[in-house]
């Protein structure tokens, strides 16, 4: 009995003594599959963050890189160019309002060879020719990293200056507004270009409500922006002086509106006896400043016309509504600040509050 006994219990000591070591082994088993697979699930979180890093990154350089639509076709800018070449008087007058300081521009037509007014922000930057040659060398010498320049001035030149640096371009050089918004785009700065645009359009709507309340019934009038030159005199239809005034609310007398609608910007006038086509109720009237070579032979032709019978009988001279005006910021900048300046001197012609 005692020997059965003991038999069994040695039997049972060893099956529990297997089952136990069973039972580590699959414990240790199981640690070391744990150990081996947690390496996988870090090496793949690191993979997934690594993917979403270089996507936001694709994504950051591919927000930075613009496809700009102009006159000329279509150009990629990438970043903010920090080095601009402007060949237009109207683009140099933007860049400065835009808060950018060009590091080439094109001499001034009067005044050479900065503008009065852009003079104490343009100081000694590098000028690279006139606006209608531009010295392609100088610029490239420069090393833009954008070019704005014009169809209207540079068509032919385009290739070379695209080779140069991106160079956009707009129609023509007196769209002052549209001018902002091409640089804002291409300059990577359509939120500042954006503010100027938004309160110019709300001068305009200021002047609109204080002429209206001054001139009640006889709003809107008539006016002509008239030029005169050494051999002849000039109705500036449409271009800068024109646009603005249009935009201001002002009317062009029959005869110049249909010149406008056929797509001319100015009519030129040879001969006295067409004195009459200038009539309107007020006369803006630019001629050349003192530093223009010509200025005593244009100041000759505007005393003969002016003195000449059919002048007379004319409605703004007859009611002494005539204005000599700045020809530089109504004709000659064609950008955001000189038509700032040109509402500031219509302001005052009208005795309006700014």
């Amino acid at each position: 009995m005692f020997a059965i006994t003991y038999l069994f219990d040695r039997k049972y000591v060893f099956s529990f003594l297997v089952i136990i070591l069973s039972f580590v082994t699959l414990l240790v088993g199981c640690g070391n599959q744990s150990k081996e697979e947690a390496p996988k699930d870090n090496q793949g979180t690191e993979q997934v963050e690594e993917t979403e890093t270089n996507e936001e990154e694709q994504a950051a350089e591919s927000e930075n890189v613009r496809e700009i639509s102009h006159a000329m076709g279509t150009t990629t800018i990438e970043g903010t160019p920090e080095r601009i070449v402007s060949l237009y008087q109207g683009a140099t007058d933007v860049a400065i309002a835009l808060g950018v300081t060009p590091v080439g521009i094109v001499e001034s037509w009067v005044q050479q060879p900065v503008y009065e007014y852009l003079r104490d922000d343009l100081g000694d930057v590098q000028q690279v020719g006139l606006e209608t040659q531009p010295n392609i060398e100088e610029i490239a010498k420069l090393k833009p990293d954008l070019i704005i320049a014009s169809e209207l001035r540079h068509e032919k030149v385009y290739d070379q200056l695209s080779e140069i640096a991106p160079t956009v371009t707009h129609e023509t050089v007196f769209k002052f507004k549209e001018t902002v918004d091409l640089m804002g785009k291409a300059m990577n700065k359509e939120e500042e270009a954006n503010q100027l645009l938004s309160d110019w359009e709300n001068r305009v709507e200021d002047f609109k409500g204080k002429i209206t309340d001054k001139l009640g019934d006889q709003w809107p009038i008539e006016v002509s922006v008239l030029n005169f030159r050494t051999d002849h005199a000039r109705i500036y239809v449409t271009g800068f002086a024109g646009d603005i005034l249009s935009e201001l609310g002002f009317v062009r007398p029959e005869s110049q509106q249909k010149a406008a609608e056929e797509g001319n910007v100015v009519l030129k006038l040879t001969t006295k006896e067409s004195i009459p086509s200038m009539n309107a109720d007020v006369f803006f009237i630019f001629n050349a400043d003192g530093h223009n070579a010509d200025a005593d032979a244009i100041q000759k032709t505007y005393d003969e016309w002016t003195n000449h019978p059919l002048w007379k009988n004319l409605d703004a001279v007859k009611n002494g509504k005539t204005y000599m005006i700045d020809e530089v910021a109504w004709n000659m900048a064609g950008g955001y600040i000189g038509a700032n300046d040109m509402l500031d001197q219509i302001y005052d012609h009208f005795e309006l509050e700014k």
